[in-house]
């Protein structure tokens, strides 16, 4: 057994995945290795393995994930965490949302390969998605934008009582001071900060949880691009 495909059994026990993981995460690492349009940088197995693949299971660390059923992936890039999710989480349909169409047929073309059935790429932005509103009970994001500004996307797509985990990096007290004001803005409500052993690629990694604890303001979403232009802040 290669060191990579022992790294991978590893993974599946250590996360208690579903019988036969393992075969479509490895594909996922092949299709970034073969896959010359992949949107990310990080495509070596070796290394994949760790920022994209283990990387995206610590999400379910956080306990909205493990239960949930209906996800959203804003801002997937390359697939992840969404597809990675997808394979955790059988009973999970998962929408990963990405506005640049070439990143959504590498998605497309990725679990089609890994024969992961239950996600499915969009071509179009969160606050223009009137058919995602208050359809998931988790909204994903990795690597996306300021907890302000996803707090401001993922509130319109929650129902009540839904949940936003935002992967991040090392803390920042002002960011997380305009993600609460944000968040009371919209309808949400931090309840956790999940702190991540520390793996290759994301030494420093910590997953902000957010309920939806009431209905989002009917201003909300505000126009494409309002939300990065001028964020809600403290």
């Amino acid at each position: 057994m290669s060191e990579l495909q022992r790294r991978l059994v590893g993974l599946v026990e250590e996360f208690a995945l579903p019988e036969g993981a393992r075969r479509p995460l490895r594909s996922l690492l092949d299709t970034l290795e073969s896959d010359p349009t992949a949107p990310t940088t990080v495509t070596a197995p070796a290394e994949a393995v760790e920022v994209h693949i283990a990387d995206a299971l610590d999400g379910l660390s956080a306990q909205p994930v493990r239960g949930a059923t209906r996800i959203a992936d804003l801002g997937a890039g390359a697939g992840f965490p969404g597809l990675v999710l997808a394979v955790a989480l059988p009973q999970a349909t998962v929408t990963l949302v990405e506005s640049v169409g070439k990143k959504c047929a590498f998605i497309e073309r990725a679990a089609e390969a890994a024969g992961i059935v239950n996600a499915r790429a969009l071509h179009a932005r969160a606050e223009e998605w009137p058919e995602g509103v208050e359809a998931h009970d988790l909204v994903t994001a990795r690597a996306v934008a300021s907890l302000s500004v996803l707090v401001e996307y993922a509130a319109p797509l929650l129902e009540l009582d839904g949940h936003l985990v935002a992967w991040k990096g090392s803390r920042d007290d002002v960011e997380e001071a305009d993600g609460r004001a944000a968040a009371a803005a919209v309808g949400l409500e931090p309840v956790d900060i999940v702190v991540v052993p520390a793996r290759r690629g994301a030494e420093h990694r910590h997953l902000y949880v957010y309920a939806k604890r009431s209905l989002t303001p009917a201003r909300f979403p505000r126009r494409a691009g309002m939300a990065r232009k001028r964020p809600l802040t403290a």
